[in-house]
């Protein structure tokens, strides 16, 4: 294991791919493994660190392959394990690190496990790796009053051989995906050996799905549904963030340490997807005996506005420091509506989450929300730590907010009776050539969701070289990260500029820089002597910044 100052997620950015929705290499409209390997080039161009892959595993997709059959292969929809090995080899020798998703809070339905399950009796070994209950009031109502995360109650009651009503079995998301009993040491040891599987095969470390839920509170207790998830403490719901969690972690973090090679930079990494409040909560996920790295999804829902942003900020670091971790900074991912659209909308104080966006709801501002987006994602990659780029937006791309009823695949979608429209606005494939049909994401003429006639324009071989362009500012942002070591600096806010500027240096490696982000009204002037290294807008910033523009000076 490495000493902090060669361990490189401490300031790594990790590009996420949904694999499905990046390159199609055999033309059926849905990216695959040999897609993702031809154009791997992209990712070393725009000069990221690490790939982070999600769910490519054998699975039935009900939820886009976060229901797993089978965690030691891949669907035949994406490739299989030489189709993987390719695309290890060909990102290692581009210098770009692998991380894949785990899943480890519910399987597949279709999992062999959950089969043998309902193959057999109540009380078994084969139900004990899930949670199975009997109902309330005779059996005929569920264990418990929790409802799925994808709508509708968390609990769906079974079918004994004989035909008649049996147990009830947990799914807080879909009903394809029942979850593990992880009390369980048969479940603990199947995980574990999973990790080790993909380990082998020369991954660089996983994302873990629903890292908060894995542990239940003992006794199922009903929960209070008058919870706010986006003020109260998670862990006064009883199926999240609960003390046992934390022991899982410390295991796995001694099997991944067991795998980092001394003094070769070969650290193999966890990273905990945890909606986890308050900041000192999820901070106990990356203690130094436990996880790497925890998404901040308390960033993410910031709004735009200079007070919660420099809250969210300074509580992170506070808090991270606390324990001697990097913050991981996030803007967007598989699961919510696209940045550049998002920040479209008015901003108001305190936490934001958007459901998703349908034809029929109100439409953000697109230049403002990209103007906002661009600035943003200055300020992210300015800030000490890690962060995470979701596939597509380098590119600027915006939620497609006008996806018909009849193609989207959210289970979300169906569960909630289309009141929830789902994710599929972001999870859209991307475009790699504006003119030509499916823009370039593979050989056929459409792709598994289809893409909006914007996209053509924000193709990446429409922004290659332009100046102005976000792809090019993502570039010349990353490449500045990277030379100055602004990752491994350290943060400090300035106090002698208005209320609604963002305004902080950041002690590098590389030097000091600052950073100014104009979240008010009128322009700002910008001060003398220094030189402008990057600024967010679309042409340089002269004498003033503008609002919603990110500058980075050097001192």
């Amino acid at each position: 294991m490495t000493g902090p100052d060669e361990q490189w997620w401490r300031d790594a950015v990790i590009y996420q791919i949904y694999p499905r929705s990046w390159a199609d290499a055999n033309g059926d409209g849905i990216g695959d493994l040999p897609g993702i390997t031809a154009r791997l080039p992209h990712l070393a161009d725009l000069g990221v660190d690490a790939v982070w892959l999600s769910p490519f595993y054998t699975s039935p997709q009900h939820d886009a392959g976060y229901d797993v059959a089978d965690y030691r292969d891949v669907d035949p929809l994406f490739g299989d394990l030489a189709a993987f090995d390719a695309l290890t080899t060909r990102a290692h020798g581009l210098g770009l690190r692998v991380i894949v998703d785990i899943v480890p809070n519910h399987s597949s339905s279709e999992h062999p496990w959950f089969r043998a399950a309902l193959a057999t009796a109540p009380g078994s070994p084969e139900r004990a790796r899930y949670v199975f209950r009997d109902g309330r009031d005779g059996g005929a109502l569920p264990p418990n009053n929790w409802t799925s995360m994808f709508g509708g109650p968390a609990w769906t009651r079974t079918t004994e051989a004989d035909g008649t009503p049996g147990q009830w079995y947990l799914h807080l998301f879909d009903t394809s995906q029942p979850d593990f009993d992880w009390t369980n040491p048969e479940v603990r040891d199947g995980l574990e050996d999973v990790l080790r599987f993909w380990l082998d095969r020369g991954v660089d470390g996983f994302r873990i799905d629903v890292a908060h839920g894995l542990v239940k509170a003992h006794g199922l207790p009903d929960t209070d549904h008058d919870l706010d998830p986006a003020a109260d403490a998670t862990a006064l719901a009883p199926m999240w963030d609960q003390p046992g969690v934390h022991d899982i972690y410390r295991s796995w973090r001694r099997l991944t340490d067991s795998y980092a090679v001394e003094g070769q930079d070969r650290d193999r990494i966890l990273c905990a997807e945890a909606w986890v409040l308050p900041a000192e909560a999820l901070a106990r996920y990356v203690r130094e005996d436990e996880l790497h790295q925890s998404f901040n999804f308390e960033y993410l829902m910031t709004p735009w506005l200079a007070a919660d942003q420099r809250r969210t900020i300074t509580r992170s670091l506070d808090q991270a420091a606390a324990v001697g971790a990097p913050q991981t900074w996030v803007l967007s991912n598989h699961d919510v509506v696209r940045h550049a659209t998002r920040l479209g909308y008015p901003q108001r104080p305190g936490l934001q989450r958007i459901e998703g966006i349908g034809p029929e709801d109100p439409q953000p501002d697109a230049a403002l929300g990209l103007r906002r987006a661009r600035a943003a994602t200055a300020v992210m990659l300015s800030l000490p730590g890690s962060a995470y780029v979701f596939q597509g937006e380098e590119l600027g791309l915006p939620e497609a907010t006008h996806l018909p009823d009849e193609v989207r695949q959210d289970p979300t979608f169906a569960r909630t009776g289309g009141k929830s429209v789902g994710r599929d606005g972001c999870r859209v494939p991307i475009p790699w050539e504006g003119g030509v049909p499916s823009y370039g994401f593979g050989p056929g003429p459409e792709a598994w969701l289809p893409q909006p006639v914007e996209y053509g324009v924000l193709a990446v071989d429409r922004q290659r070289g332009v100046a102005g362009s976000t792809l090019t500012l993502y570039q010349d942002l990353l490449r500045l990260r990277r030379e100055l070591g602004l990752g491994r600096g350290a943060l400090t806010w300035l106090a002698d500029h208005p209320d609604d500027v963002l305004a902080f240096e950041v002690t590098a490696p590389g030097g000091r820089v600052r950073v100014l982000a104009n979240l008010g009204a009128d322009p700002l002037p910008l001060p003398d002597g220094m030189t402008v290294l990057a600024s967010s807008g679309a042409r340089a910033p002269g004498d003033h910044l503008h609002t919603d523009e990110t500058v980075w000076l050097r001192l």
